[in-house]
């Protein structure tokens, strides 16, 4: 065990790395965790999602023999891990995934044989310790047991500690569709001498024990996973192998928890320091701990890729992957303020040398994190209230299953949270109703996404198809391939053409519209996208003629109005890093025919002046008629030495392509202007936030920012016309907003008095019940005046006790008060009272013991209220 002691984390993973460099291996940067022009995945699950093109022969491999350690997320879908996290020791959101690949170079032999050396003769790991388990074959495919990789492991290993695995274990597939093949695993027993003298590690693997675990997969694609089931052999023979970082760490530091190791303890002392509390001491607080431990690691990825939480997507995956952690502080750990974001320097301090996003944007990410537990925990106070009238609201000890799913549903309140709650107030909820409410909350989501893809039918071989859109919209082109598409709503076809004018959406940028025709046929294209490799353009129905050739033309005016704000974007972006500062970096962009969007790095508000600054930069620019300069297929390093911008979250390749306007120079495969006077006018029309550190610009160029300013100035007409056309629009303006502000002073003389008046009335109609000076009133006053009066009251009459429904506004409010005296010698308490009373407005709310309001949405039952309130006080 000393020997294992010598292996901390980062160790761990670049003796992985070494060793297949020296194995002619070409180490390739992780892709981002977000993935953005994958269709079929939100994030990388998988070390093979960013060679999916190569496996399925879209794409050439630049190396046939690769090497990486990957981000991966896991929380959805086939490979949803979410729930299982924290509550055992090696299930994770976020995690690391060694791996090695060869498109069509090494295979089985291989493989098996460097996994070995590398785990036995270089981390030194027990060999008796290891299981590997082999794919026994499937009658049901027609698949045969894989015998190449019997033979090849019964030369290293005997032939006990080598299992059959069935297709759940040990024939690998990405999805329903897609690239596929037997795998070979291999195990680790991490059990102590004495449990594996007692039990066998071969009667554990593949059993969820959590000592025996899977620690590296070497997948053999071989296959192509058709949409009818089917299985297609691949153009070529490839090696896919994934090794989990965490667990490899776990077997060579000689522990018996992923948590337990180098990767997580840091995290968890920090936890333990700001929960004021010991990691081991009690598994409620643990699971708690490994929560936050494992989630902030994912969160903190995806935010430096490029993934913001939100309402939708991958965004809003992102938001439950944090308000989980949150909530089980919240609960389990009693943090009751922000305190996640307190982990990301402890989180960049281990990763940051090799994950450098982490500490490039590692403010972005502390003040993201900060903002939404800010957020979240406001929700849970607000929900916290909720449960509160639905407690109050109940005739029995059991609540409604479909009111703790709205808790869920709106607040992000866990059935287990909610249960606690009501478990110490005497009640349960009805579980089954919570289940059933879920059920069909995730039946609609499905519902609602569900998108069958039929498989591609070929009509003729192609290596590649060619993008010939920077320099053509119209072209002669035939269709190589096409699917059927079946969505909710509607059926539509995929094309795949031999060459395409077409962009698809990438970069920001919307994909080209327009069409193909020949002889007396056009199809219109709707839409074009890419997916692994391919460019899709998008019908509503096929051609009679499959095997005719077509005349593709995209629509030039939608094109050329999207050149101009994806040109725009770009001095955009060069004008604020000049204007607010070199800090600013995009975080992202959406480049439409209409009008741009840009979202950037920046702590506060852009002032007046500052937009102005920018936008007369922009305009300058313009009209200084910069040519474009664009360099296509230069090596990446050379686009880096001439100064280009590159986003944060995007996957480069070797060689990139380059675009500069003047001083501006960034990476990007879009459409632009060959000179930037083609642009014509740049307007802003909207600044603000769109998260913490994030602000958002939209703008409009050429015709749409004309129209705008031809609108502002008929706005302007009008408003003199309505002024009638005073010398000095501004000087008529501020005369009738003094004229209004002394209007507002005389009405709140008037309400000033009415209130004194309203005070004497309600002082004069106070009646002696039960020892106390009670007032019940209904008003049409204002919620603010009501409180005023009722305070001063409370301050001249003793034992005052005040009972006031207010209908203003369409607002209905209940008010109750009690001097301090008479409260605490009946006990009485204004909050309690009113939370009751509310019921009768169809309403809640609360308050102090002195003084408390509800508000409701039925006046009709004011009168009621206010009886059954009177009623209370004359039996207290």
């Amino acid at each position: 065990m000393d020997q294992q002691l010598q292996w901390n984390a980062a160790q761990v993973r670049r003796t992985f790395l070494q060793f297949f460099t020296a194995k002619q291996h070409q180490v390739v940067a992780s892709a981002p965790i977000v993935l953005k022009d994958d269709p079929t995945l939100m994030f990388t699950n998988a070390g093979m999602n960013q060679f999916k093109d190569m496996f399925l022969g879209n794409a050439m491999p630049a190396y046939t023999r690769v090497a990486d350690t990957q981000k991966c997320l896991r929380v959805s879908g086939k490979h949803n891990d979410l729930e299982e996290v924290g509550h055992d020791t090696y299930h994770h959101t976020m995690f690391e995934m060694l791996g090695n690949w060869s498109f069509g170079d090494y295979f089985k032999k291989e493989a098996i044989s460097w996994a070995w050396e590398l785990l036995t003769e270089v981390y030194k790991l027990d060999k008796a310790r290891l299981y590997v388990t082999i794919f026994e074959g499937d009658k049901g495919e027609q698949l045969a047991r894989d015998t190449e990789a019997y033979e090849t492991w019964r030369a290293l290993l005997p032939e006990a500690r080598i299992l059959n695995g069935n297709k759940k274990d040990n024939f690998w597939e990405m999805g329903a569709t897609g690239p596929c093949g037997p795998s070979s695993e291999i195990h680790i027993d991490l059990r102590s001498d004495e449990a594996r003298a007692q039990t066998s590690g071969a009667a554990l693997v593949n059993q969820d024990h959590p000592q025996v675990v899977e620690i590296w997969n070497l997948v053999f694609m071989e296959y192509n996973r058709m949409a009818d089931g089917s299985l297609q052999k691949l153009p070529a023979k490839h090696v896919d192998t994934g090794m989990g970082f965490e667990r490899l760490c776990m077997a060579l530091q000689g522990k018996k928890s992923n948590y337990d190791t180098d990767v997580f303890t840091p995290l968890l002392n920090k936890i333990a320091l700001l929960a004021n509390l010991r990691y081991g001491e009690e598994e409620k607080h643990d699971i708690a701990m490994r929560v936050v431990a494992d989630h902030v690691r994912a969160v903190a990825f995806a935010i430096a890729d490029g993934q913001l939480p939100s309402n939708g997507g991958a965004g809003y995956v992102i938001r439950r992957i944090l308000r989980r952690a949150i909530r089980y502080g919240f609960s389990s750990l009693n943090i009751k303020e922000a305190f996640i974001y307190k982990l990301v320097p402890v989180l960049e301090a281990q990763m940051g040398a090799f994950f450098p996003e982490l500490k490039q944007q590692k403010e972005l990410i502390s003040r993201v994190i900060r903002e939404e537990e800010q957020s979240f925990l406001r929700t849970l106070e607000q929900g916290l209230l909720r449960l509160d009238q639905i407690i109050s609201a109940s005739k029995s000890d059991l609540i409604e299953g479909q009111k703790v799913f709205e808790l869920y549903d709106t607040f992000g309140f866990p059935p287990d949270l909610t249960a606690l709650i009501l478990r110490e107030r005497g009640y349960r909820y009805d579980e089954a109703g919570y289940a059933a409410e879920m059920a069909a909350q995730k039946e609609r989501a499905r519902a609602a996404t569900k998108l069958e893809s039929g498989d591609w039918s070929v009509l003729r071989e192609d290596d590649q198809e060619e993008f010939i859109g920077y320099d053509h919209l119209k072209a002669e082109v035939n269709i190589m391939r096409y699917r059927q598409v079946k969505t909710k709503s509607k059926t539509l076809y995929h094309l795949v053409f031999n060459l395409t004018p077409f962009y698809p959406e990438g970069g920001g940028q919307v994909g080209d519209t327009g069409f193909i025709e020949q002889e007396e046929e056009r199809i219109e294209i709707l839409d074009t996208k890419k997916e692994h490799g391919l460019i899709l353009h998008i019908t509503e129905q096929l051609p009679v003629d499959m095997e005719a050739s077509f005349s593709a033309e995209v629509n030039a005016s939608k094109r050329v109005s999207t050149s101009y704000n994806h040109s725009a974007t770009h001095l955009l972006h060069e004008a604020l890093r000049e204007v607010v500062g070199t800090h600013v970096e995009q975080k992202g962009s959406l480049v439409h025919p209409e009008y741009l969007r840009f979202d950037f790095s920046h702590f506060s508000k852009l002032g007046e002046e500052e937009i102005k600054r920018v936008e007369d930069l922009v305009n300058t620019r313009i009209h200084t008629n910069y040519a474009l300069e664009e360099f296509r297929n230069i090596p990446i390093q050379e686009a880096r030495e001439m100064g280009a911008l590159a986003l944060f979250g995007e996957k480069y390749g070797d060689t990139v392509r380059a675009i500069k306007f003047g001083n501006s120079i960034e990476l990007c495969g879009g459409i632009h202007v060959q000179a930037t006077g083609e642009i014509g006018l740049f307007k802003i029309i909207s600044e603000g936030a769109v998260a913490a550190g994030v602000r958002r610009i939209e703008a409009l160029t050429g015709e749409k920012a004309r129209g705008y300013y031809n609108q502002k100035l008929a706005l302007l007409q009008q408003v003199g016309q309505a002024l009638k056309n005073p010398k000095d629009l501004l000087s008529g303006i501020n005369n009738l907003k003094e004229e209004n502000a002394a209007l507002k002073k005389q009405l709140e003389a008037f309400e000033q008095r009415q209130a004194r008046q309203e005070k004497e009335n309600w002082k004069n109609s106070l009646q002696e019940i039960n020892g106390m000076q009670l007032l019940m009133a209904k008003t049409g006053m204002q919620a603010g005046r009501v409180k005023d009066i009722l305070f001063q009251l409370k301050a001249e009459v003793e034992n005052f006790a005040g009972l006031v429904g207010a209908e203003s506004d369409g607002k209905v409010q209940l008010a109750v008060a009690f001097d301090e005296t008479l409260a605490k010698s009946k006990e009485l308490h204004a909050g309690k009272l009113v939370k009751e009373l509310a019921r009768h407005i169809q309403g809640g709310g609360g308050g102090h013991a002195f003084f408390a309001t509800a508000g409701g949405k039925d006046p009709a039952g004011l009168d009621e209220a206010l009886a059954k309130g009177k009623e209370f006080l004359e039996n207290a």
